[in-house]
């Protein structure tokens, strides 16, 4: 399967602070990339990198075939990028902000007029073509902003962050857009901050965490790694702290606190787990108000990797 991304050892500084530490990346031609991370780890910075909007202190990135080193702008002909917040005009209709870009990408007007009627029927969009984009709700205008990423028929189609502020409904509609763009050859990278929708979407995951891949496969193949099970322990009372030590050592992974569930999980790689945390919790006097054993989730997974999440540095706002 011939390769669309290759990143090898990217590294980026931002002042004192190493914001890429040896970055690597394979994408396969007519697949999704999911790359995950906290908020500072490095996924915008790299997706700027890719995309040719920044050029990375070490290392090597060939897109599309070409080395973004020696020719970036053949390597940009082949590049669609949708930000994480929608760059499209208000005060032109959705028609004439898709005709526009096919003016700056020089092409012919009867191509950019054919063009802009495709991608506006493609992106569930005919009907407001012509409707000014400041009456578009949020989910119509990140759908003109993802068209408006397409017109130059892009190879490559970075997504940082596409459906951030979408409900539910929008959301799933972007989705069944991306799966159609890659069933027609389209390469996509994905960063996300809905763990699910990299888990719907994906062919395979990068975890990200302070610049560095921490972890990396399919998603199946990385909650296999993680245990595969977790087991949920709800305290009755006060008892997350005390239950969390009572289970310590118990299983591979360390328990898991979440305080706003009022949880405290554990990985359950085997039936006698169940068991012997409920022996444990009678030993130390915890009163348990549920008990619940369940396949884990990519949410899972993400925390049992990473275990936190920070807030943005300074070098990814100012990437």
């Amino acid at each position: 399967m011939t390769t669309a991304i290759q990143a090898e050892g990217l590294v980026k500084h931002f002042g004192a602070t190493r914001a890429l530490d040896g970055v690597d990346l394979t994408v396969p031609a007519g697949t999704i990339l999911g790359l995950l991370g906290p908020n500072g780890s490095g996924k915008t910075t790299t997706v700027r990198i890719l995309a040719t909007l920044l050029a990375p202190d070490a290392g090597r990135a060939v897109v599309a075939g070409y080395d973004l080193a020696r020719r970036p702008m053949a390597a940009r002909a082949q590049i669609g990028l949708t930000g994480q917040y929608a760059a499209v005009d208000e005060p032109l209709t959705g028609r004439e902000n898709l005709e526009l870009i096919g003016s700056l990408l020089e092409l012919p007007r009867a191509v950019r007029r054919q063009r802009a009627t495709e991608l506006l029927e493609r992106v569930g969009l005919a009907a407001a073509a012509d409707r000014l984009v400041r009456t578009y709700s949020g989910g119509m205008r990140r759908r003109l902003d993802l068209a408006a990423s397409l017109v130059g028929r892009p190879r490559v189609l970075f997504l940082d962050e596409p459906t951030t502020g979408l409900d539910p409904v929008s959301r799933r509609g972007l989705w069944a857009t991306i799966r159609e763009l890659v069933a027609d050859g389209t390469t996509v990278l994905l960063t996300t901050q809905y763990l699910e929708e990299a888990d719907q979407l994906a062919d395979r995951i990068v975890v990200l965490d302070e610049g560095r891949v921490i972890a990396e496969g399919s998603s199946d193949e990385l909650k296999a790694r993680a245990g595969g099970q977790v087991l949920e322990v709800r305290p009755a009372g006060n008892g997350l702290v005390a239950a969390a030590w009572a289970l310590a050592g118990l299983a591979a992974g360390t328990p898991v606190v979440d305080a706003g569930r009022g949880l405290v999980s554990v990985p359950a790689v085997n039936p006698g787990v169940l068991a012997e945390v409920v022996r444990r919790l009678d030993a130390a006097g915890i009163a348990v108000a549920d008990l619940a054993l369940r396949r884990l989730s990519l949410d899972d997974v993400f925390l049992r990797l990473v275990g936190h999440t920070t807030e943005a540095r300074d070098e990814e706002r100012a990437a």
